[in-house]
């Protein structure tokens, strides 16, 4: 799909076939389109933890109690690593949170590119995926996203209402 096309369609997903998982191929695809991002002086803090089985998306899904979410086939966890990012010594502000919002938002495009429906979440517990994921403390979850194909029939609107570009930019 042609760049421009790919972000004015891109939408989020809230509802998903349940019973249409997505084949390995088209994961490892979103994924290696994903690992492809770029992140402050290449540190790369990062891991995406994908789940699939139905065990496991019981235990994650109580992070996020939307009907919609617990539909879908798969889940992805970013997370980072805050001691492996990269920090500015001027103030010692850290990377991570850029660099896996770069890295979501490559996974959130690639899934597009593929027909697959996405929806970046950050209102989940941290707790429940700290307790179900093991975390240890340097570990943060920066975002969430269900994976998988929207449901037949749904409908969303391509009208994306954004501010104008004289609103949101300023030329000096």
């Amino acid at each position: 799909m042609e760049f421009y096309d790919l972000i004015t369609k891109r939408c989020s997903v809230r509802n998903y076939d349940k019973n249409r998982k997505l084949d390995d191929n088209t994961i490892l695809k979103i994924l290696n389109a994903s690992r492809l991002a770029p992140s402050a002086a290449n540190k790369q803090p990062w891991k995406i933890i994908v789940i699939s089985s139905p065990e496991k998306l019981q235990e994650i899904k109580k992070c996020y109690n939307k009907p919609w979410f617990h539909n879908a086939p798969h889940v992805l966890v970013v997370k980072g690593k805050t001691n492996e990012a990269w920090q500015r010594s001027y103030d010692g502000y850290n990377s991570i949170e850029t660099d896996l919002a770069i890295l979501m938002t490559y996974i959130i495009l690639a899934a597009a590119n593929e027909g697959v429906g996405t929806c970046w979440i950050a209102n989940f517990n941290p707790e429940i995926l700290k307790e179900v994921l093991h975390l240890t403390k340097d570990e943060k979850v920066f975002g969430i996203t269900p994976l998988g194909y929207p449901e037949q029939g749904s409908i969303y609107d391509e009208n994306k209402i954004r501010k104008s570009i004289q609103e949101i930019v300023e030329f000096l």
